[in-house]
């Protein structure tokens, strides 16, 4: 249901003149089944204040709400038309009255992390581009038809609005940066392995990948009781977003997948001195795939300790200052970070071996992100102990990576299973610290156990064999013909 719905609205805007891309499905897609999931949220809630005995205290002012706006019904439970806006009054009123009243709610909100507050940043950020109101009509249609109350249709509506954040890397560069393959995120998660009242911490936080899969890992695996629970909603998830359409859309997918009011920040995290960066500001794990290849102007770089322009080393440096003592980090970074011979990288490696234990290094192969022409790795760390010996392990998935081959789960199996022990494989190997350059830190990824190819035979020996052969099939001919 929910996968031809989506379908369906893509289709309707498509046709509207407003909407020229997958960026802007999504974005459009998102504020309409947001509503609809909202208004699905306060039913809810109003049933169980009821089943206490006690009033609720709607977020939304009557007009403001699905059933008044977008979906008048009669006492049939059918559409009233007399009552629904549609055509050019339906654009006037969600451009004029709608949007406007959503987005005060920034202002008039108690705090930052309530879902008051966010409702008014989502609206702040998104604009309505829909120009028709009769595709829009239809479109609120559609939505209203989808269930929302389970939590399997929960689930589902999540995972095929992953899909989308997906698709969007088809749509263009600034689509692709939002998207980390999501079995690659799980097993990073699975080994840095959150728990319980901890906090987990992603700067980069794009379309919120890792908060989300976090969320359904440490979900899965506590004590449902009533203070776990609102400690996982309410203390354990935090992360910044520079962009406007990636921050909305992150919030809405963690508001999908079950946090009502993620701790999600709008702001340039690199534009943060790491030096005012205190204890209060440090979490416990840190998942990320920041962007690389940006190059930051020099005031931000001021920023940071080690100057340079490459985001993505920034971001490490950041990374590593917010990570409590004894905390854990999982980041990818673009695999050229373990050998580039620049100040920048070097004075980078060193900093990481001495303040932390880089003991896992995953080497990614080509095609793992799509659209993206660069090879990446995943470090594994852990703040407070110098790095004495890294465990290497080469993904090979025996394939090529692309759209139509993607990375699953199975392909990332045996790393997060070796990862515990880190023995020798043919595409494992160990390292030590002491043993490498102590002026270049260089980490290049070079497989000391990768078997050795047969050796190339030479002219003479394959023309000897050519003439064996011949030999063998001129003696079988002529016993057959003896048959005969």
């Amino acid at each position: 249901m929910f996968e031809n719905t989506f379908k369906n609205i893509d289709d309707l805007l498509y046709k509207d003149s407003g909407a020229d891309s997958e960026l802007d499905y999504i974005g459009q897609t998102s504020w309409v089944m947001f509503l609809r999931y909202l208004d699905e949220l306060e039913q809810d809630k109003a049933d169980e204040a009821e089943l206490r005995g006690e009033d609720y205290q709607y977020i939304l002012d009557p007009e403001y709400r699905w059933p008044a706006w977008a979906m008048p019904k009669g006492p049939d439970e059918k559409l009233d038309h007399h009552k629904a806006k549609t055509g050019p009054d339906l654009i006037t009123f969600v451009d004029g009255k709608l949007f406007p009243y959503l987005s005060g709610f920034k202002q008039t909100a108690d705090h930052a992390q309530t879902i008051e507050y966010k409702i008014g940043e989502i609206f702040s950020e998104l604009k309505n581009k829909i120009q028709s109101g009769y595709i829009l009509r239809d479109i609120l249609d559609y939505a209203d038809g989808l269930p929302f109350r389970s939590s399997t249709d929960k689930h589902e509506l999540s995972a095929l609005y992953e899909e989308k954040i997906k698709n969007m890397g088809n749509a263009g560069r600034n689509g692709g940066q939002y998207y980390t393959p999501r079995p690659l995120i799980r097993a990073m998660i699975s080994v840095t392995d959150p728990k319980i009242s901890e906090t987990v911490y992603d700067g980069a936080a794009g379309s919120c990948g890792f908060l989300c899969e976090a969320y359904e890992y440490m979900y899965n695996r506590m004590d449902k009781t009533t203070d776990n629970l609102q400690t996982l909603q309410e203390k354990t998830f935090y992360g910044k977003e520079k962009k406007n359409l990636a921050y909305v859309i992150g919030i809405m997918n963690m508001i999908l997948h079950g946090i009502e009011a993620p701790n999600i920040i709008h702001t340039n995290t690199l534009g943060e001195n790491i030096r005012d960066i205190q204890e209060k500001n440090r979490y416990h794990v840190i998942l990320a795939n920041p962007p690389f290849g940006g190059k930051e102007r020099p005031e931000v770089q001021q920023n940071f300790d080690i100057k340079t322009g490459e985001t993505a080393f920034l971001f490490l440096q950041h990374f590593i200052k917010s990570l409590k003592t004894g905390g854990r980090a999982a980041i990818v970074i673009k695999n050229t970070f373990l050998s580039n011979t620049d100040n920048a990288a070097v004075a980078l490696r060193k900093l990481l071996l001495d303040g932390c234990n880089l003991h896992t290094v995953l080497d990614m192969p080509g095609g793992t992100f799509l659209g993206a022409g660069v090879k990446t790795v995943v470090l594994f760390f852990q703040k407070g102990e110098p790095t004495k010996n890294i465990w290497f392990y080469q993904l090979n998935a025996g394939r090529n990576m692309g759209k139509t081959n993607a990375l699953n789960d199975n392909d990332l199996k045996e790393f997060v299973e070796l990862q515990t022990t880190k023995p020798e494989t043919e595409q494992s190997w160990n390292i030590k610290v002491a043993d490498i350059n102590g002026e270049t830190f260089d980490l290049s990824v070079k497989n000391p156990n990768t078997p050795e190819e047969a050796p190339l035979r030479s002219p003479e020996d394959i023309l000897a064999e050519m003439e064996l052969l011949d030999d063998e099939t001129n003696t079988i001919l002529q016993s057959i013909k003896e048959l005969i």
